[in-house]
This record gives structure tokens, sequence and C-alpha cells, in this order.
């Protein structure tokens, strides 16, 4: 009788020994299903990241950069900014507004310039001075680099007719910016512009916020 109870418990120990190797066996599989799902979901939040980047860089925000010192002191050279693709959506550009937009003469190129004349007004340089729909007053333009003194009007006045839906655009140093007053087309369509600039970010020295002025 003790030989058959070792016996049985020979038997239930070989079987419990079996379950627990076919128990093992059956994890393995687990190991890698965990992998996969591990994988698949890196996978899912790099497509995720992917679609949301290209949304925000195509419909929402542009990245540009000024390679010139067309737009100082108020954009050094070789600056980096951002612009906000949806500030026109239900708006209108106003006078003063930094804008990034495709260049007329050549529309694989995109240029940022300061908005000056709206569609339909008139606009007089004078002796390094803006008027707008023949005012007496010129434009305060505090923002200008210097003493404008290069293509301002001063040998011959310089007169322009903004059609509809269209922008006359200037650089802030306006002794070294080729701008509407050089322009073969000199205007820009309001559907070529591609972003209002919000704010600079690099060299970080130089990093701003760009507000509309106050015209008076």
């Amino acid at each position: 009788m003790y030989e058959e109870t070792n016996q049985t418990d020979k038997q239930d120990m070989a079987s419990e020994q079996a379950l627990a190797h076919k128990n093992t066996e059956k994890k393995k599989p687990e190991k890698g299903n965990s992998f996969a799902r591990e994988m698949f979901s890196w996978i899912k939040v790099i497509v995720i990241a992917a679609v949301l980047a290209h949304i925000i860089t195509n419909y929402v925000l542009i990245n540009a950069n000024v390679p010139t010192g067309s737009m100082e002191n108020t954009i050094p050279s070789q600056t980096r900014m951002f612009g906000f693709r949806l500030a026109y959506q239900f708006s209108e550009p106003q006078r003063g507004d930094i804008v990034i937009f495709k260049y007329p003469d050549d529309e694989r190129e995109n240029y940022v310039k300061r908005v000056i004349g709206l569609p339909n007004e008139t606009i007089d340089i004078i002796d390094g001075k803006v008027y707008i729909n023949n005012s007496d007053t010129p434009l305060e333009e505090e923002y200008l680099k210097e003493t404008w003194i290069v293509m301002n009007g001063s040998d011959t006045p310089l007169h322009f007719e903004v059609p509809e839906n269209s922008y006359f655009m200037l650089g802030d140093n306006r002794n070294d910016s080729k701008d509407s007053r050089y322009w073969a087309n000199p205007f820009v369509k309001e559907d070529k512009i591609l972003a209002k600039a919000v704010f600079s970010y690099w060299p970080l020295s130089h990093a701003s916020i760009f507000d509309t002025p106050n015209y008076q």
C-alpha cells in the first residue's frame, strides 16, 4: 500500500510538472504578443504625431526665415519666426501687419514685409514719407530703421494705386529693402498672403512678438 501511495504521488508530480511545462509553453507566445502590442502602440503614436505636425505646419502655422536685413530693426537678418495661417480667415490684413506672402514676381519664393497700402487706396511716397489717399499728413512710422533716403520719392514722387483685393508692401529698412517700390508686379493679392507673422523665436536674443502699430 505504501508503494501504491508513492507511485500515486509520483504520478501526481509528473502530472503537475507536465502541466507547468505546458503553461510555460503557453506563456511564451504572450511575450511576442506583448512586444507586438508595444510596437503597434509606438507606431500609432508616431503616425498620429506626424499627421498632427502635417496639419499644423500646412494649415495652422508657417515656419519662416528672413535671410536679409530688409526688415531691420524689427526683424534682424537670419531671424526665424512663426506665422499664423488662419489669421485672415475671418478678418482682413491691416495696415502695419507683418505678413508672409508669395513674392509676386516669382511665387516660388516667400517674402516677409509690412502691409502699408490697403485695397483701393492710393499711395504717394514723397521725400521719404508715405501719404495715403492724398492725405496732407504722412504716415507715422516709428519702426523704420533709419532716415529714409533711397528710392524715397525725393527726385520724383512715387505714386501707386492699389487694386481691389491687393496690398502694397514695404520693408522697415527702406534703404535696403526690395519691396513694392521695385517689383515688376508691385501688389500682393490677398489670396497670396500665407500668414500673419506672430513671433520670432531664433536667435533667442531677438525673440519677440510682432504687434500691429496704431497709426495716428
